[in-house]
């Protein structure tokens, strides 16, 4: 029988992420030692206390659906978090629980998007900011994020990529890939400019959390202005370990999370009854977990950043937030298919091509850094070891 599909899948393309990942796991079962440095994924264990509030919650038979918009408790406590954490004054009827960031993304950009309406997106990126407004008909104009500007976003440029069918803007802060955190002043030029042309901003502060070197994460929200027209994105998977739990949330004005809800309820119905349990205990019962998560990640990166420095062919800057750095390889004259294909075949180690994250991605590679410290040492010697290899004419 002919394949059947819908015109429409043929507007996305598969995760570039996880084909890496895929092809790590198979050179694994046949018997190779892979590093892995591809998936955002923190390598903590959930914390413990977390972990229990989800089997009491099971026990105490908390297994039913809740309200599609999520548990009130839970709506209370990222509400509570929400004024307290990123100054703005959120109530519970403006939170929608999701099922992970990727509901949330999807939900979000399918209740604005309109086919043919234009929305401004970075370059590089987390691909589903592509692929989502493209499945949707829509248009993803993008704007670049560059390294010489220290991934901060040129005004001038998102202003002039700004047409009558622009109709929403994405902010990644902190970004994946890049690692970059906007700062205050960059956030209030796209505030004026979102006013200014009536925008809608879609900002993803799924790794506002993970901040190093005395940095601030600002939600663009809590500027003048802002919060009628944001709708702010997070999650518990990044901060508290919880990647498998998938459980994030929408932070809007009612009148969208209203609208927000409907395509919720026919494609979720609710997030899982007892991991929201766990989540309003993760939100309200927090000692210093995640500070002491942040620390070791600040250590690591501070050790990956320094070997990788140290590599002849290979720089990058130290990230900001996130996991991950953004390491430029332009001057070995591969691009960044190849040079990932090369350093797993040849180093076994797995890391991200930068095109998967956009053509301003092309001469770059992600890598993780959500890894243990003696993985990162010799994953940063077997890439150094290949590269010189590379660059001696021996491959």
């Amino acid at each position: 029988m002919e394949l059947r599909t819908s015109k429409r899948m043929d507007r996305l393309v598969p995760s570039g992420i996880r084909k890496v990942n895929e092809k790590a796991l198979a050179m694994e079962r046949n018997g190779e030692k892979v590093l892995h440095f591809e998936l955002g994924r923190p390598d903590f264990d959930t914390p413990e206390y977390i972990k229990k509030a989800c089997i009491l919650a099971l026990e105490d038979g908390d297994v039913f659906y809740t309200s599609n918009l999520g548990n009130m408790e839970l709506r209370q406590a990222v509400a509570e978090k929400l004024v307290k954490e990123n100054n703005v004054n959120y109530c519970a009827d403006e939170i929608l629980v999701t099922v992970g960031l990727s509901e949330a993304v999807f939900d979000t950009l399918c209740s604005v998007l309109d086919e043919g309406d234009e929305i401004l997106v970075p370059d590089p990126v987390w691909m589903n900011y592509l692929n989502v407004p493209k499945l949707l008909g829509a248009v993803p104009v993008t704007y670049s994020l560059r390294e010489e500007n220290n991934y901060q976003i040129d005004l001038e440029e998102l202003r002039s990529k700004v047409t009558e069918k622009t109709k929403a803007l994405v902010i990644v802060t902190p970004n994946n890939p890049t690692g970059g955190v906007l700062n205050r002043k960059t956030l209030e030029g796209i505030a004026r400019l979102a006013v200014g042309e009536n925008l809608l901003v879609i900002a993803d502060e799924i790794y506002e959390r993970l901040i190093y070197d005395g940095e601030k994460h600002i939600s663009i929200a809590s500027l003048p202005g802002m919060k009628e027209r944001t709708f702010t994105l997070n999650g518990f998977s990044k901060a508290y370990s919880m990647t498998g739990w998938r459980i994030g949330y929408v932070a809007a004005p009612k009148e969208y999370i209203a609208v927000l809800n409907k395509i919720h309820q026919h494609n979720t119905t609710c997030a899982p009854s007892f991991v929201q349990r766990a989540a309003v205990t993760a939100l309200r019962e927090e000692n210093n977990e995640v500070d002491e998560m942040v620390r070791e990640y600040e250590e690591r990166r501070n050790c990956a950043v320094k070997a990788i420095n140290a590599v002849p062919g290979l720089s990058c800057l130290s990230p900001k937030g996130a996991f991950y750095i953004f390491i430029n390889i332009k001057s070995l004259g591969y691009s960044s298919a190849w040079m990932a294909e090369y350093l797993l075949n040849e180093a076994k180690v797995a890391l991200v091509p930068g095109d998967v994250f956009g053509p301003g991605g092309e001469g770059y590679l992600r890598m993780s850094f959500a890894a243990g410290m003696e993985t990162i040492r010799e994953g940063c010697a077997r890439i150094a070891g290949a590269v010189k290899k590379l660059q001696d004419g021996n491959v």
